[in-house]
């Protein structure tokens, strides 16, 4: 399997998240410009980078999943706050008939998800559940059928990717199967571009708010 692993100023979070990776699945690093030597500490333990320079989560996602050359891809944050352990429950969802397996964040710890990108999520959760599709969270951890991904056509390359994945996969009337996954503290030494900070979780909710306005 392989797993995207989009990365913007991820160095100390890298060793631990790769060294979590399960046995044959294969990290494809997508770095979107990272100034601490993130693409190199990457490389060094052994995974495939790959530079994107336009800069957006959804930009760097992208990239990784033309890159990949497995049936099945993964999608995780590179921050540490996962846990990739999760992700074979994801992939035998895929095998067993889904279209899409994605994560909800279960924190692991009080103040592991500030108070402001919860409700943002909740929110848009809310209105994804009146469309139709049954889950509780914006798809940190996913997977999915590789050619079915890019035959999906999503086309936002900032922090809308995610939602306008979902907003899609209900369109085209995909089966998605939601499972309860952990999330924890960040490695120490990063910094969450969406929930670290209100700044970054207004950006994020502009940028949903373009795709849901489509």
């Amino acid at each position: 399997m392989d797993v995207v692993l989009p990365c913007l100023d991820e160095a100390g979070a890298l060793p631990g998240v790769l060294a979590a990776l399960p046995p044959r699945y294969r990290a494809i690093v997508v770095d979107n410009g990272s100034a601490d030597g993130s693409p190199e500490v990457a490389a060094a333990l052994g995974a495939k980078v790959i530079h994107e320079p336009r800069r957006g989560y959804g930009a760097a996602v992208h990239t990784g999943l033309e890159a990949a050359t497995a049936d099945i891809v993964c999608f995780a944050d590179a921050d540490g706050s996962l846990d990739l352990a999760d992700l074979p429950r994801l992939v035998a969802a895929v095998v067993d008939g889904a279209d899409l397996a994605v994560g909800r964040r279960v924190p692991t710890g009080p103040g592991v998800w500030p108070w402001h990108a919860r409700a943002g999520n909740v929110v848009l959760s809310l209105l994804l559940r009146t469309r139709g599709l049954p889950v509780r969270d914006i798809a940190p951890l996913r997977a999915a059928d590789r050619r079915a991904l890019l035959g999906l056509g999503v086309t936002d390359r900032a922090f809308g990717y995610p939602l306008e994945l979902l907003i899609k996969a209900q369109r085209a009337g995909w089966r998605v199967r939601e499972f309860d996954v952990r999330y924890g503290e960040r490695a120490k030494g990063t910094k969450s571009k969406v929930s670290g900070s209100v700044r970054g979780t207004l950006r994020a909710v502009r940028d949903f708010g373009r795709v849901l306005a489509r």
